[in-house]
């Protein structure tokens, strides 16, 4: 166990270096010159710590809990909801939530895989279909929030039946039977949270801008 935890280590020190650039250069500037980014991004940090640590414990390292990463990567991009999700992670191994030697398989199962399947979705929805605000709400908020949930308990899973910790009849019974239950409020958390922020405070989302998902749009019409 020691050696996985090791490993998982090293994945996230590898894994800094390619979100310290971002942070440096554009997270830390705006936190230095914007007291209201300041305030949005501790609320944010308070918002995550409560959320992930009402965790309904099944069995021992599987546990089940709210991401809303969708909501954190599209307001701040994946490097820097990263290393925001990095902050919430060791306050939870602080305060007990987690053991503080599984912060390192939280980051990557919990956290980076999640933001990155967040992002990709976004990319992906952006690239292929339609600019226009119902498809960022139903499709990068609404949909990308419940696959993304999915997902996480997915790969989980995985990573608990390769150790040997569970079997996997054990694990489809007591784990991913939850998958159907959770992806629809995940979805909704997401796809709600994304419609407010686009509506009232389209500033708080770094990927969304009203040239690209309203006034392009209607005026192609």
């Amino acid at each position: 166990m020691l050696l996985n935890e090791l490993f998982a280590l090293v994945i996230v020190l590898c894994s800094l270096g390619f979100i310290w650039r971002d942070v440096k250069q554009v997270f830390f500037p705006k936190m230095h010159a914007e007291r209201t980014f300041q305030h949005l991004t501790f609320a944010v940090i308070f918002a995550l710590t409560v959320l992930w640590s009402a965790q309904a414990g099944i069995k021992e390292g599987l546990s089940i809990h709210f991401l809303a990463l969708t909501t954190l990567t599209l307001m701040y991009g994946w490097r820097s909801a990263y290393a925001i999700s990095i902050v919430v992670s060791v306050i939870l191994g602080v305060i007990g939530t987690i053991e503080l030697s599984q912060v390192p398989e939280y980051l990557i199962f919990s956290c980076l895989l999640p933001i990155g399947v967040s992002y990709l979705i976004f990319l992906l929805s952006y690239r292929f279909l339609p600019r226009n605000i119902f498809v960022f709400i139903f499709v990068a908020g609404f949909f990308n929030g419940a696959v993304t949930g999915s997902f996480h308990l997915i790969t989980n899973s995985l990573y608990h039946v390769v150790l040997g910790n569970y079997d996997w009849t054990t694990i489809v019974d007591n784990y991913l039977v939850f998958v159907p239950l959770l992806a629809f409020p995940e979805g909704l958390l997401n796809g709600m949270s994304l419609a407010m922020f686009s509506v009232f405070k389209p500033e708080w989302l770094r990927v969304f801008s009203d040239r690209d998902y309203i006034y392009n749009h209607y005026h192609k019409k």
